[in-house]
């Protein structure tokens, strides 16, 4: 019998440490080589990390959210072979730089030992169970640790919970036919979602942030877009108003450099971007993130339109690579249908300025003579007001809102 150590594999470039975002397997778990073990995080990217031998784990890391130095020692298994360690290789080595499995060097045999002892107790145990099980169990009134999980290391499933219930141990109900719930569930601040939170903490609490709003009248705009959609080519993407807007964008910022820029607040350095590189704002299951169209000064109305919905994909999808999702100079958020009448859109630090689109409505606007029907949409943008003054923040958006108002204006060059 040997120990062999599987250790954080290095994830990035200048990345010293990673967190867990996902154990697949606990203390006493037989593995096989090639099993998936753990996933970590960092930056966005998400990695699964492989064993590379058969065996049983009698050492974890840490918990769910730890976050453990790159080289230092995740998972150790006893096997039936000479001890041995997996040395971290780059991530750059590995299949995927971003969603994948990162490949760990195979150690050469050794002079069997006998197996050291657990160096740490198992991680605190916590029902395993994806959120919309979750979810399912709390509007059932289920306390999962009462339930006999039957997927893999014991994750609990949907058909688990309804299993549960149908052997008699559904919540009393009360006169209405309602059940009670009492059920509370704490859940710790993990992966992307913790990587929002400090992303939103650290531009809040550097960044004075100033917000304009302004009324657009995009009625021109949608006869247009509406047009152009009937005429599109086959293989082209559906026109949205953000291709638009990314155009107006640029058109903008050619005239207004010093909103596309970035601001290193610790070495007081402001950075003006001739480069265009839009982040776009995206939900996605696992949480809000910013695929980066870039050179959109360099792109057509139609490649815009490709651009985003390839990037949003993949974004969805888990895919995107870091490269896709880092380096823009100026962010849209747009929450579509959603998009309500105003917004205070938080800015991506490091950049200085964000644009936030509200719905389209339908609304009464005088024309001086009577009130005419117009398709109607407001503009909430936010600066760096250490960077950008209120007098440029307004010229910048009332310059936006005449190139949306009148659209022939976003195709003419110069």
């Amino acid at each position: 019998m040997g120990e062999f150590i599987i250790k954080m594999p290095d994830v990035g470039e200048g990345v010293a440490e990673a967190e867990l975002v996902e154990w697949h397997v606990k203390t006493g778990d037989p593995v096989r080589e090639d099993m998936v073990i753990a996933a970590v995080m960092t930056d966005k990217a998400t990695v699964e990390i492989p064993s590379p031998v058969d065996g049983t784990v009698i050492w974890l890391a840490g918990d769910i959210g730890d976050r453990i130095a790159v080289k230092a020692p995740l998972v150790r298994i006893e096997t039936a072979e000479g001890a041995g360690e997996a040395q971290p290789m780059p991530i750059s080595q590995a299949p995927s730089a971003e969603v994948g499995k990162a490949e760990i060097a195979r150690p050469a045999p050794a002079t069997p030992v006998t197996a050291a002892p657990a160096a740490a107790a198992a991680p605190a145990e916590k029902p395993l169970a994806a959120p919309s099980v979750r979810l399912f169990a709390r509007e059932s009134g289920v306390d999962l640790r009462q339930v006999q999980g039957t997927g893999p290391a014991g994750r609990i499933l949907r058909e688990d919970v309804e299993q549960f219930l149908v052997q008699g141990a559904a919540p009393a109900l009360l006169r209405g036919g309602s059940a009670k719930k009492t059920a509370t569930e704490e859940i710790k601040l993990t992966g992307l979602r913790r990587r929002i939170a400090e992303k939103m903490v650290l531009s809040t609490s550097r960044i004075p942030h100033i917000t304009y709003v302004e009324e657009v009248d995009m009625t021109a705009l949608e006869e247009l877009r509406a047009t152009m959609n009937g005429d599109r080519r086959q293989g082209h993407a559906k026109l949205t108003v953000l291709p638009f807007l990314m155009r107006a964008l640029v058109k903008a910022i050619s005239e207004q450099p010093e909103v596309n820029a970035t601001f290193d607040d610790d070495a007081g350095i402001i950075t003006r971007h001739s480069a265009v590189h839009i982040g776009i704002a995206t939900q996605t299951p696992a949480g809000l993130t910013v695929p980066v169209v870039r050179h959109a000064e360099a792109r057509g109305i139609w490649d815009c339109a490709a651009e985003m919905a390839r990037l949003a994909e993949a974004a969805r999808s888990g895919t995107a690579t870091r490269d896709e999702l880092s380096g823009s100079t100026i962010t849209i958020s747009s929450l579509g249908a959603l998009g309500g009448i105003v917004s205070t859109p938080v800015i991506n630090h490091p950049e200085v300025a964000i644009i936030g689109v509200n719905k389209i409505a339908t609304r009464p606007v005088w024309d001086g003579t009577q009130f005419v029907p117009r398709k109607m949409m407001n503009l909430s943008s936010s600066f760096d007001h250490r960077v950008i003054d209120g007098w440029d923040a307004a010229t910048f958006v009332q310059r936006i809102r005449t190139l949306l108002e009148t659209p022939a204006l976003i195709f003419i060059e110069g």
